[in-house]
């Protein structure tokens, strides 16, 4: 069970958008096509990265790229034209990438509309390399309270050094860091 500390750190690291569906983003069947669920996610994660100053701009300045390679998303029930709908973004990974969970309810009832997730890798605009950990300044943007941070890793099982204890625990000690087997 999650102490409050750990709720408020979870609480820290989501946003909450609103989005009414326009017409334009109706399909023949008279629901919300199904691509147009992939820009509600941008709104939702621009709006998130924005509460920690390191929008898109401030990531491009940092020296950083951070492309979406994974997208996942799971069609519970559609969504229709003028629905108010409310999107839940929550930063629940940040060691060797970013992830973001996504949930779409309506705003009204709270019924579940969508699921989903994205991951992002930080890559080197000057070399255009990937990098298999994030650089410090997504943990500084994230915060620099280590109070904070140590809530959410106990949360989700991460250590002090920021490993994931599943992680350890199938590929032994020194797994995630650099120059590791």
């Amino acid at each position: 069970m999650p102490t409050e500390k750990e709720l408020a750190s979870r609480e820290r690291l989501s946003c909450e958008i609103e989005v009414t569906p326009a017409f334009y983003d109706i399909d023949v069947m008279e629901i919300v096509y199904h691509g147009n669920y992939v820009r509600y996610l941008e709104l939702a994660r621009s709006a998130l990265l924005a509460r920690f100053d390191y929008d898109y701009p401030r990531m491009r300045d940092s020296g950083f790229g951070w492309p979406v390679v994974d997208m996942r998303l799971k069609y519970v029930r559609a969504a229709t034209f003028g629905q108010k709908l409310r999107i839940r973004s929550t930063i629940t990974e940040w060691e060797n990438r970013l992830r973001i969970d996504y949930v779409i309810s309506d705003a009204g009832t709270g019924q579940k509309i969508n699921t989903a997730h994205t991951i992002q890798v930080a890559v080197d605009m000057k070399t255009r390399e990937m990098r298999f950990v994030c650089p410090p300044v997504l943990w500084e943007r994230l915060g620099s309270s280590h109070e904070i941070l140590g809530c959410m890793r106990r949360a989700v099982g991460l250590g002090a050094d920021g490993i994931c204890s599943k992680r350890r625990a199938r590929w032994g000690e020194g797994a995630g860091r650099a120059g590791s087997a």
